[in-house]
């Protein structure tokens, strides 16, 4: 079978690519590298069920081959890159999510949306269910991301009632590991980044505000999951770690981790930061009988030697910047 993965060179995008790889499809990868790298699918280029085609989705999109699953995870996906591509991210998240679904059809494919618990906006309801709506302002500076990806779930639904298109929806909730960019700007890459340089780790607001993270392998296997089972055709499923903690609680965990000798610099709120953030994922453990195995201590530990190698190879090669 062939798969279609947008953004296959980003953090969650690459990842994807191995498993579907591992687990017998054909993948055929597209990026325009906007916000992912090369480096992240380097170890594919000459496998022989791997194809790679650099390419922006906002664009018509052109495939001769037969597909069978679509999956669309091309965007910007941290703070710091999509309030510095913020039209951009509209874009991928309307013309890119109209052109992917566009192919679908044409091709009978399924299609995955990744989609992001920042559909839920700062949320009345906790922790959130698939069934919530969400509280999100319109126009707010995160808008660019909220709106597009509630737009997106909009359209792909639409898609499946006007077309019959086999559409799954994920939710993706805060999501850590490695081929995480240096620059990433989200807060676990930021706050081990810091920690491993010995600098302030930076808390906005007063650090009791609450997230769960989620460790990349659990993800992938969630998303993978949700999207080989038949009989999910209009679902929607929140995949994320329902452990919680302060960011206060993070900050000490990798100062611990990192052994480092930074403390924790308050700084103001960020406009429109969730108070509280953590999927309810009932429906995913009894449906797709999944639930995440690795715990934040584990996942930590990782990700941070992870970084390790990657600042340790910036310092010997500094042309390659933060990719």
């Amino acid at each position: 079978m062939k798969v279609l993965i947008t953004g296959a060179a980003g953090f969650i995008g690459s990842h994807l690519c191995d498993k579907f790889i591992k687990e017998g499809f054909y993948v055929i990868g597209l990026d325009n590298f906007l916000t992912g790298s090369p480096d992240n699918i380097a170890h594919l280029f000459g496998n022989k069920n791997f194809r790679f085609i650099e390419y922006d989705v906002t664009n018509y999109i052109y495939i001769p081959d037969d597909i069978d699953i679509i999956l669309h995870f091309a965007c910007p996906a941290s703070p710091v890159d999509y309030l510095k591509h913020p039209i951009h991210t509209m874009k991928v998240d309307s013309l890119g999510t109209l052109h992917t679904l566009g192919l679908a059809k044409k091709k009978r494919a399924r299609y995955v949306f990744a989609s992001t618990s920042e559909v839920y906006g700062d949320p009345q309801i906790h922790p959130q269910p698939e069934s919530y709506w969400g509280n999100v302002n319109p126009v707010g500076i995160r808008s660019v991301y909220d709106e597009a990806k509630r737009f997106s779930e909009a359209m792909s639904m639409a898609y499946h009632r006007e077309h019959g298109i086999d559409v799954r929806i994920a939710r993706i909730f805060n999501t850590y590991g490695e081929r995480m960019r240096l620059n990433d700007g989200r807060v676990i890459p930021n706050f081990i980044c810091y920690a491993l340089e010995n600098r302030n780790l930076p808390v906005y607001g007063d650090g009791s505000q609450t997230r769960s993270f989620c460790y990349i392998d659990d993800l992938i296997e969630g998303i993978f999951r949700l999207t080989v089972m038949d009989g999910l055709e209009g679902e929607i499923f929140n995949l994320g770690n329902p452990e919680e903690y302060t960011i206060l609680e993070l900050a000490s965990k990798i100062i611990q981790k990192t052994g480092s000798q930074s403390t924790v610099e308050f700084l103001p709120p960020m406009e429109d930061d969730p108070k509280k953030r953590c999927p309810d994922i009932s429906k995913a453990r009894r449906i797709l009988n999944w639930e995440p195995k690795i715990s934040l201590d584990e996942g930590l530990e990782n990700t941070i030697q992870y970084f390790k190698l990657k600042l340790n190879k910036n310092k010997k090669n500094p042309a390659d910047g933060g990719a």
